[in-house]
């Protein structure tokens, strides 16, 4: 049962890794980004694993440590419980970055591998997505400000 519950986590996230990716854009697809109820199915499956380690799981996050870190992962619904968690943050920090992209009107093809890359390697792409967001505010913010700059100079000034 555990195996099937690791592997539904990822499964139920999925569609919607896969609409903000392959179809970028659509009513579908931004009404999908925008809603944090994604998760719920994969927070079910984080229950269901969690709840029958619960004791060791409350060890590891109320007295960190590498080493009961360890032993939650050595049991196979810790290592579900990790991986569901895992995956419903990973899938709301992507819906951020699609809305996000949207917004700020990045191309789907610049932000496609950036999304595959955070399915993969989440720190990853996140901090590459981080530092593509502020180049394009700041790119944003110069537009905005350049056409000020001009008509606040004196008359006769280039």
């Amino acid at each position: 049962m555990t195996d099937l519950l690791f592997d539904l986590a990822f499964w139920l996230a999925a569609p919607v890794w896969l609409l903000m990716i392959v179809a970028p854009g659509r009513r579908v697809t931004d009404r999908v980004a925008a809603s944090p109820v994604t998760v719920v199915p994969v927070l079910a499956v984080y229950l269901a694993l969690a709840l029958p380690v619960l004791p060791e799981l409350w060890a590891a996050v109320t007295d960190p440590s590498r080493a009961g870190f360890q032993d939650l992962m050595a049991l196979d619904a810790g290592a579900g419980a990790i991986w569901a968690q895992v995956i419903a943050w990973d899938l709301l920090v992507g819906q951020w970055m699609y809305r996000e992209a949207r917004r700020l009107r990045v191309h789907p093809l610049v932000m496609s591998p950036l999304l595959v890359a955070t399915i993969l390697l989440a720190p990853v792409g996140v901090l590459l997505f981080l530092a593509l967001r502020a180049l394009r505010i700041s790119r944003d913010r110069a537009a905005v400000d350049a056409p000020v700059a001009r008509s606040a100079a004196p008359r006769g000034t280039p």
